[in-house]
Formats: C-alpha cells, sequence, structure tokens
C-alpha cells in the first residue's frame, strides 16, 4: 500500500484504473472480464468473482470469474442470505472474512482453493441487491476500508455492466423465444386466405403478443390473437405457455368460450398473476359457420367486397385470470363468401394521448377488399408508418375467397 504524501495519487490511480472511459467500447462480457483483472490486480489478490441474481430472486449464480473460474464451469449457486455471499446481497452492505472456514462459507471451491481471507460488497441497482463482486487471498489478510471502497467503486461499474448484459440476453431470449411461438408458415386451406404480421414496439423489447391458427381432426379451424400483460422474457414465456395451453384444450371443445373458460381455469391454477386478453373464433369445416368469443380484447373489424369495413360486434368479457365468476360468451359472425376478418392486438390502435376509438377508425378507413398479405402491409403502413409503436402489434386477417363471384368450394 502506498503512504505518506504518494497516497492521494496512489488512491486516484486505483479509481481511474476502475472508471477508465476508454473501457467503453468492450463488450459486456469482455468489460466484465477486464474488471476482474483489474481488481486482482489493484487489490493484489488472488481470486475475482462475480455472482447474480437469478430470475428468482433467489440465488445468486457464479456468472464471471479470475482465479476461482470453476465457480461458473460448474454453475455455483448460493441462497439469499446463506454463506458468504449471500450475505452481502441479504445485508447490502459490505462482508469481509479474515479467516475462511465452513461456518461462514458455504462454497467448497473457495476452502479447496486455499482461499484464507475475503472482501465481498454488493452489486446495486435502484436501491436492490442485483450481485454480489468478491476477492479472495490465498495468504490471511486484512482489507481496509479504503480497500473496500474500491472493490465497491468496482461494483457499481460491474452492475452496470451485468445489467446491460441481462438486458441484451433477456431481449435475445424473448426475441427467439417469441420466432418460435408465432407460426413460421400460416396453413393452406381451400377456399380460405390467411396472412399475419408482428413488429415488436417499446424500442424493440418483445411482450406477450400472439396469433395463432389451426385445424383439429374434427376440421374446425381456430382463429385466434392474444395479449400477455407485461414486456420481456416473463412475458414471452407467459405467452408460449398460454399458447401451448389453448391448442391443447381446443381438442376438447369447438366452443371459443367454452375454450376460453377453460383457459382461464388453467391460467388461475398454473399461471397464477398473469393476465391476458384474447379473441378466439372457430370456424366449422365446411367454413359456413364462424362463432367468436373474446376475454377482453379489442373487436375484429370485418370487410366486404360490397361495403366499407365494420367492426364485429363481439361482446368483451374480463380478461384471462381475473374474475372466475364471470360468464364467457360466444358470438356468432357472419362469414359469407367475400367476406374477411381482420384481428390484431392493442398497440395497432393504441396511441398516447388518443382514444383507441380513433385507432379503430383509422384501422377500418385502411381496410378494403383485397389479398389478405397485401392488406397486411397496407394496415400497418398506414396506421404505424415511419413512428415504432408505444407496444407490441400482432394483426392476422382471414379472408373467404370468391372465385368468379361464386363461393370456392372446400374440400377436406
Amino acid at each position: 500500500m502506498a503512504t505518506g504524501v504518494h497516497a492521494p495519487r496512489e488512491r486516484l490511480r486505483r479509481i481511474e484504473a476502475v472508471t477508465d472511459t476508454t473501457l467503453g467500447h468492450l463488450g459486456v462480457e469482455e468489460l466484465l472480464a477486464e474488471l476482474l483483472d483489474r481488481v486482482r490486480d489493484l487489490l493484489e489478490v488472488d481470486t475475482a468473482a462475480v455472482l447474480l441474481l437469478d430470475r428468482s430472486g433467489q440465488y445468486l449464480v457464479a456468472t464471471a470469474a479470475r482465479g476461482v473460474e470453476e465457480e461458473v464451469r460448474q454453475g455455483v449457486r448460493i441462497p439469499l442470505g446463506k454463506g458468504f455471499a449471500g450475505r452481502i446481497a441479504a445485508l447490502k452492505a459490505p462482508v469481509i472474512l479474515e479467516k475462511v472456514d465452513h461456518s461462514n462459507v458455504l462454497n467448497p471451491i473457495l476452502r479447496d482453493k486455499g482461499i484464507r481471507s475475503l472482501l465481498g460488497v454488493p452489486l446495486m441497482s435502484n436501491g436492490q441487491a442485483i450481485g454480489v463482486l468478491h476477492v479472495g487471498s490465498m495468504t490471511t489478510r486484512r482489507f481496509t476500508p479504503e480497500e473496500t471502497e474500491l472493490l465497491q467503486l468496482a461494483a457499481d461499474r460491474v452492475a452496470l455492466a451485468a445489467q446491460t448484459r441481462q438486458i441484451m440476453v433477456s431481449r435475445a431470449a424473448a426475441a427467439t423465444l417469441q420466432r418460435s411461438l408465432l407460426p413460421a408458415k400460416l396453413p393452406v386451406v381451400p377456399g380460405l386466405e390467411f396472412a399475419s404480421r408482428y413488429a415488436p414496439g417499446g424500442g424493440g423489447e418483445v411482450g406477450g403478443d400472439w396469433y395463432d391458427v389451426f385445424d383439429v381432426p374434427s376440421g374446425h379451424i381456430y382463429v385466434v390473437v392474444g395479449d400477455v400483460v407485461g414486456r420481456g422474457m416473463d412475458a414471452a414465456v407467459a405467452m408460449g405457455r398460454l399458447r401451448t395451453a389453448l391448442r391443447a384444450l381446443a381438442l376438447q371443445t369447438h366452443d371459443p368460450a367454452d375454450l376460453i373458460a377453460r383457459l382461464d381455469e388453467h391460467v388461475r391454477h398454473f399461471e397464477r398473476g398473469i393476465m391476458a386478453t384474447v379473441l378466439c373464433a372457430v370456424l366449422s369445416p365446411s367454413h359456413d359457420r364462424l362463432v367468436a368469443s373474446s376475454a377482453g380484447h379489442p373487436p375484429p373489424v370485418s370487410t366486404s367486397p360490397d361495403g366499407p369495413a365494420q367492426v364485429v360486434d363481439v361482446p368483451p368479457d374480463v380478461p384471462l385470470g381475473v374474475d372466475p365468476s364471470r360468464p364467457r360468451r360466444a358470438t356468432p359472425v357472419p362469414l359469407p363468401p367475400g367476406r374477411a376478418l381482420f384481428l390484431y392486438t392493442d398497440g395497432l390502435i393504441e396511441r398516447r394521448g388518443h382514444s383507441p376509438d380513433v385507432g379503430i377508425e383509422r384501422l377500418c378507413a385502411a381496410l378494403c377488399p383485397g389479398p389478405a398479405d397485401a392488406i397486411c402491409g397496407k394496415v400497418m403502413f398506414e396506421l404505424l408508418g415511419a413512428h415504432p409503436a408505444d407496444d407490441d402489434v400482432a394483426v392476422l386477417m382471414m379472408s373467404r375467397l370468391l372465385v368468379d363471384g361464386a363461393e370456392v368450394l372446400t374440400r377436406r
């Protein structure tokens, strides 16, 4: 340690080493590695490691390490409040162990490595501990207040990097999950035409919007649009589970109101805390009968060759996960030859400072008879334009075709 007149200069050098602006060009993983290397050098320690709270908020997971890489390779998990790292996160305060033993360290790797002394500080964000940064020495050592302060300074930088990493990983995973769950290709059904679009909102972070088209062995065709409340990975995961559950339940009933009631029961039992809106329409095998039910979802809009687009009166019942005592209703919806049904999520019509009714009026004005894919593109162009939506947008269009003015015969 520097002493005398050199102490302030040495302190400044140490601070600059962990706050160096030239680190800004590094990627998150490289930044974590570089910071840990600098911390080891500055504090003259043998090990340095970062543990981050997992999604449950109950365990610290080894994420980056120097000198004790086994922590990361072996997926070390420390319960919040337990052991050395767990205490730091729970207390939101530094902890110093001058002598490591079985009573104060849970992780056997640290003991097997021969670590004698440990210093750890919390990684803080908005007053909450999101992880721990700790360093270890293979010789018995008394860490000073200045060293603790320096490690906390490094921890603040690590916390920023860790948050960036978590956001990047979450967004990438959520986007991959959502792409895998949205239909890669809509079904080809004689006499019908389908088209869809999806656009993430909120700066590109995906959410819980989805659409789906599928048939069941009876020949009934299910057309679904839904929206799980929330954003990011949690919403995308919940969306995937609801989509899978709805498909499974569709094998048990052809009544969309009954289907949504069963899905609501599934949510209340297995997905507590989730709220979602869903619009489900079921088309008969002959394509001459369509029935729809809405769990708090915006109403569909229909188009026809002989008139303007109109909002379809499908009374909205309560969203999923709200009130199991409220009944679910099924509404017949006309779908004669040449008619199309346009379904969407609220991100298409809702804008800050404007009523959703204004958005629905704009949607009706944008819709017209024509090829489904072209109409979907026209709607996205006219309602979104060059400005990204505040929320995700999912749209799905189903048309019953005409051939030379006559109904297309269906063959199943």
